[in-house]
């Protein structure tokens, strides 16, 4: 269970420092870590917002996986298991959920240099306009 419980707090530790560093919008678009879908890398500032909005679950699922790894040594070996396996899907869970949150935070944000319309792109500009 060391070994385990040494991955689950090494995972906590990168889901924290990742999750401090996108809700203080720090965190560089990169290829290994963040909120990496279409949306969020669209461009810089998607991938800032994405990861500010995930920040908070992604934190939570550090602390998470952290509480998991504590218990992988605390516990006996069936209890351990039976922690490891609550705590990894809960923080799985809960990651998940920021960011799915985070996507459509991004997929709704106008692309840097848009038109700024509601209508949904540049080239109907002139359509949404009164007459």
């Amino acid at each position: 269970m060391l070994v385990v419980a040494s991955l689950f707090v090494v995972l906590a530790v990168v889901a924290a420092v990742v999750g401090v560093a996108g809700l203080a919008g720090r965190l560089p678009r990169n290829r290994w870590v963040g909120i990496r879908t279409e949306d969020t890398l669209r461009d810089d500032a998607a991938f800032a917002l994405a990861n500010k909005v995930a920040a908070p679950t992604t934190i939570g699922a550090g602390l998470i996986l952290f509480i998991g790894g504590i218990a992988a040594l605390t516990f006996s070996t069936v209890a351990g298991i039976v922690a490891v396996v609550v705590t990894g899907v809960a923080a799985i869970a809960i990651a998940g959920i920021g960011g799915s949150i985070a996507t459509r935070a991004a997929a709704v944000k106008e692309p840097a240099g848009g038109c700024g319309q509601a209508c949904g792109g540049c080239s109907l500009k002139d359509a949404c306009e009164p007459s």
